[in-house]
């Protein structure tokens, strides 16, 4: 079993544990600011659920129909979660309304806020881990569900924060306010992560500071060459394609073109991890003296 799934799984688990305990310190407290807290973190488990399912596809290898493999699959699973917190958004808002016009005070008790500070506590260790883990292993659905624990932290701080001061002051409205704002926090997320989604499913290129890098590592690694040109890349889950012109004298035989074209690739492997390289190796007079010039 991949790295991946096993955090996959971990990540499904404590969800799970995490919405137990929210739900308790909603029925022990009745706040509707709790009740946005809880149900975020069922979208939290839906989400890790469906993290799941797409890092286990996309372990696949690649086969006659998905010659690239199925890394893209972790981009579905990310625009399945930006969906489910849309929709929790829409039921908070629902409930926010609810309490607006029919007021009813919480009873916030100290092991209801304890129950929620543990929840709060667990997350906040689980989504430190989850980044590290997707940032090494490169995946977009654990980095999805990493923000969107994130997010649920920082909401989950401001509501009971919120819930304390409510009690302290006797300002009970302030309860729907912050679910609210819960909600619009959700809203936020949601969006952030369909749009980073959608822009891997539509084969956007890796970040300007990895392209830079790229071309970087072209320039020291194709020593012999004369240039390399059209450089383009994209990123698909874990798996980055690089694709480029490389020039090489005229009187280079095929067996050193290939010599530097197996230095550049190993090069760029060792930087990026898993990927695709095509170079298409052009004799002097397709020069371009744009982009990479190489010394």
């Amino acid at each position: 079993m991949s790295r991946a799934v096993n955090t996959a799984w971990g990540s499904v688990a404590v969800a799970i544990a995490v919405l137990a305990l929210k739900a308790v310190a909603w029925w022990l407290t009745g706040s509707v600011a709790l009740f946005a807290d809880a149900l975020e973190s069922v979208v939290n488990v839906a989400a890790a659920l469906a993290a799941l399912a797409a890092v286990r596809y996309a372990a696949l290898p690649a086969d006659a129909n998905h010659p690239y493999g199925h890394h893209k699959a972790e981009y579905f699973s990310a625009v399945l979660e930006g969906a489910l917190i849309l929709a929790a958004a829409f039921v908070i808002l629902v409930e926010v309304w609810s309490s607006f016009s029919s007021p009813r005070i919480p009873d916030l008790t100290w092991p209801a806020a304890a129950v929620a500070l543990a929840a709060t506590a667990i997350n906040a260790l689980w989504c430190r881990h989850l980044f590290r883990r997707s940032a090494a292993l490169r995946s977009p659905a654990l980095k999805a569900d990493a923000r969107h624990l994130l997010s649920d932290v920082v909401t989950s701080v401001g509501v009971l924060a919120g819930i304390g001061l409510a009690a302290a002051t006797g300002l009970w409205w302030l309860d729907p306010l912050l679910a609210g704002l819960t909600a619009l926090n959700i809203l936020a997320s949601g969006a952030g992560l369909v749009r980073e989604s959608v822009g891997g499913l539509m084969d956007e290129a890796v970040a300007p500071e990895s392209l830079a890098r790229i071309r970087a590592i072209v320039g020291q690694a194709a020593e012999g060459a004369i240039e390399a040109h059209d450089i383009r890349s994209r990123q698909a889950g874990r798996l980055a394609f690089i694709e480029f012109h490389l020039v090489v004298p005229g009187t280079m035989t095929v067996d050193e073109a290939h010599v530097i074209t197996d230095r550049v690739e190993a090069a760029l492997k060792a930087e990026l991890g898993e990927a695709v390289i095509t170079i298409h190796v052009e004799p002097e007079g397709k020069a371009k003296h744009s982009g990479v010039v190489v010394l």
